[in-house]
């Protein structure tokens, strides 16, 4: 999960910044299960799954601000699926499920400003899987 909690982003002023991989070691391992990895470090494909959402995450932080939005928080709760049974293994799908606390206005412009995201996001651009967003947007007075 990515998550972001702050005193809003306007302008170009510096914003906070989750760390997805925060609580767990920096050294990727080998998933648990067939390949008998540590289930307490972080493996690849949650490394994969981190990266494409925090990717997107800054880059909406960064769209946001050029458009004056005020965000003050990003929760991410991001998935990705791997099925085990096909040849070759890999992730088929990734679903990035951000909720976007904004405070004011500007509600209306956030499902084009997470398009315009995306399309910046060098990780999802980068990625033969199909990158999916399930934006929710709260607004505080």
């Amino acid at each position: 999960m990515v998550r972001v909690d702050g005193r809003g982003v306007r302008g170009v002023r510096p914003h906070p910044r989750g760390d997805p991989a925060r609580g767990r070691r920096a050294r990727p391992q080998c998933r648990p299960g067939p390949f008998r990895g540590d289930p307490q470090l972080t493996n690849p494909e949650q490394l994969l799954l981190a990266a494409a959402s925090s990717c997107q995450l800054l880059s909406f932080l960064a769209v946001a601000a050029r458009a004056r939005l005020d965000v003050v928080g990003y929760v991410d709760e991001a998935s990705a699926v791997m099925p085990e049974d096909e040849r070759p293994m890999r992730i088929t799908e990734i679903v990035l499920r951000p909720r976007i606390r904004l405070r004011g206005r500007g509600s209306e412009k956030v499902p084009r400003l997470v398009r315009i995201a995306h399309e910046e996001c060098f990780i999802a651009n980068s990625l033969a899987v199909d990158v999916r967003i399930e934006p929710t947007v709260d607004v505080e007075d």
